[in-house]
């Protein structure tokens, strides 16, 4: 890849931050010095790299100095506080958060769709949000052939999106229902609740249940994960005027994020053909045998780079409709592996 790149993580302690770590080593991303930087409470724990134990340090404007490629993986408060510190220091900033992605000055970039836009960056580049990322790997191949018009998409997300304390809070609230179970019979006991001071991370227990809810609602009754699907896939298609409409559900799943998408095109297409298109699409692996219950899970999702898609089928409510499942790791390709994969991109194009 060339040259070797002084790279820093800021949030490295996180899940996320630790995600970036496992992929730079997997893919052997040229790294000189690296700098695992977060929050002051995490300065003094070690994480690993390349077999070292690379120190946290707290987050500070020289930290930035002699570094070409930063990371972020934080609060949009923290970006915004950070980036522009990075950028003057001379580093190019992959932001895995929400803090720049509808700025009109920043690229919203997914290689596999829209890579000539990270040419564009003045500095900074976002990443997606996790469920936008999958849907539209699958969707921008099939909107070059027969533009999409309309879509539809209910996604089922595992807590891993909330972060380290809510894998935390679903495995004690598991943990708890089981053991208050173990003398009663299954079907004994009509409740299926815990004890309240294990509710910490979502707004309702998680465990034996799905949450409608993910960020809060907005004046027209959508949450701000719904919102984040409409605005940031419509920029990054290119596409303003494609009708979206979302709906985004937590589900009691560790890792993988799933989606049930409905899509409508200008002509009619059959599901042969969009399986056709998709059997070639760079980044997507077709896992779509019905009768034989093959079809795209979170749990073979897990730890994988591609997104999966099955269940391609005509909608029977549009005579330009198609219906399909997307599935995908929501922490590698969803968050870290996406802003590697930008980076990668700019150092073939000679950006880096």
């Amino acid at each position: 890849m060339g040259r070797n790149l002084n790279v820093g993580i800021l949030g490295a302690s996180g899940l996320v931050g630790r995600t970036f770590l496992r992929l730079l080593e997997e893919r052997h991303f040229p790294v000189g010095e690296l700098r695992a930087l977060a929050s002051e409470r995490s300065e003094g724990q070690a994480v690993p790299f390349r077999g070292t134990p690379i120190p946290i340090r707290a987050a500070r404007p020289d930290m930035f100095d002699g570094i070409h490629l930063a990371f972020f993986c934080v609060d949009e408060e923290i970006s915004r506080q950070w980036a522009p510190i990075a950028g003057r220091a001379g580093a190019v900033v992959i932001d895995a958060g929400a803090a720049w992605r509808m700025d009109t000055g920043v690229p919203l970039v997914v290689p596999e769709v829209n890579p000539d836009d990270a040419g564009e960056h003045e500095g900074i580049i976002a990443g997606p949000n996790c469920s936008t990322i999958q849907m539209v790997v699958a969707l921008a191949p099939i909107h070059r052939v027969n533009p999409i018009t309309r879509i539809i998409v209910d996604s089922y997300q595992s807590v891993s999106g909330a972060g380290i304390a809510a894998l935390e809070e679903l495995d004690a609230q598991t943990r708890a229902y089981r053991a208050s179970r173990s003398d009663a019979g299954v079907h004994d006991d009509a409740s299926y609740t815990v004890d309240p001071s294990l509710v910490r991370v979502h707004p309702h227990q998680i465990a034996m249940n799905v949450l409608p809810q993910i960020g809060s609602f907005r004046d027209n009754g959508y949450s701000g994960e719904e919102m984040k699907i409409v605005n940031e896939t419509r920029k990054i298609m290119h596409a303003p005027d494609i009708a979206i409409s979302a709906t985004t559900v937590r589900v009691p799943v560790a890792v993988g994020h799933a989606e049930a998408v409905h899509v409508e095109l200008t002509y009619p297409m059959s599901a042969e053909d969009v399986r056709g298109i998709l059997v070639s699409a760079a980044g997507v692996a077709i896992v779509d045998d019905p009768s034989n219950c093959a079809y795209p899970l979170p749990i073979h999702a897990a730890g994988r780079d591609e997104v999966f898609v099955g269940r391609i089928r005509k909608d029977l409510s549009h005579p330009h409709g198609i219906a399909m499942w997307i599935v995908s790791d929501n922490v590698r390709k969803g968050a870290a592996l996406n802003a590697v994969q930008v980076a990668e991109l700019l150092i073939q194009d000679g950006c880096l």
